[in-house]
C-alpha cells in the first residue's frame, strides 16, 4: 500500500506580513507528533498547552490530574491521525498553542501527494517570517514589539532589547535549519511534558 503524504500549509492567524510555513509530512502521522512537528518549524519552544480544532471539537493531549477537561468537548488526541480529522485537498483545522497568547494557526490541506520513497519526511518545503517571541502578548502584543524595535528613541526600546535576549530579526526563516532540527528525536521539538 503506497502511504499518502499531505502538503499542508501552517499560517499564524491575524498578522501581517503572514507568518507560515510548508509541509511534507505522511498522512498517518499521529497528532501528538504532528504537534511536535509545528512547534519546531513554526519556532515555538513547546512550553504551553496546545490543542487542534475542528468542527467545534478540541483534540489534545490529556494529562493525568488535568482539571481543564471538565465538561468540554474534548478529545484526547493521543492515538487519532492527521488523517483521521483532514482528508480532503482544501480542508482546514485551527491549532491554537499558548492559551494565554492565544496563537491561532490555521492548517490547510493544500495537496495529497503519493509517498517518494527517496525523500524522508517529514520535511520543511517552504515559509516566511520568524516565529514571534514566546509570551510577548500574542499577535497584538508582537505588533507592539516590532513597532517598537523599529524606533530605538521609543522609551521601552532599551527593555524590550533587554527581554528579547538577541538580536531578533522578524524576516528569519532557515528552511534548512528547520529540517535539520526535525531530523532529531522528537522532531526537535522540546519536551515539557
Amino acid at each position: 500500500m503506497v502511504k499518502e503524504i499531505y502538503q499542508i500549509q501552517i499560517a499564524l492567524k491575524n498578522f501581517k506580513p503572514k507568518i507560515w510555513r510548508r509541509l511534507l509530512v505522511q498522512s498517518d502521522i499521529l497528532l501528538p507528533d504532528f504537534h511536535k512537528i509545528i512547534q519546531t518549524t513554526m519556532g515555538w519552544t513547546n512550553s504551553h498547552l496546545h490543542h487542534f480544532i475542528k468542527d467545534r471539537t478540541f483534540y489534545t493531549v490529556r494529562m493525568k490530574g488535568d482539571s481543564f477537561w471538565g465538561d468540554l468537548d474534548n478529545v484526547d488526541y493521543k492515538k487519532i491521525k492527521l488523517s483521521d480529522i483532514l482528508t480532503t485537498e482544501k480542508e482546514k483545522i485551527i491549532y491554537e498553542y499558548d492559551f494565554g497568547d492565544s496563537w491561532e494557526h490555521d492548517i490547510i490541506l493544500e495537496k495529497i501527494l503519493l509517498d517518494d520513497k527517496t525523500q524522508s519526511y517529514p520535511i520543511c518545503i517552504a515559509g516566511k517570517m520568524n516565529c514571534p517571541p514566546e509570551d510577548c502578548g500574542g499577535v497584538w502584543g508582537y505588533s507592539d514589539l516590532l513597532e517598537i524595535l523599529k524606533h530605538p528613541d521609543h522609551d521601552e526600546y532599551e527593555e524590550y532589547l533587554e527581554w528579547l535576549g538577541d538580536e531578533f530579526e522578524p524576516d528569519y526563516f532557515d528552511k534548512d535549519a528547520i529540517n535539520e532540527m526535525l531530523k532529531f528525536k522528537n522532531f526537535g521539538c522540546v519536551q515539557f511534558y
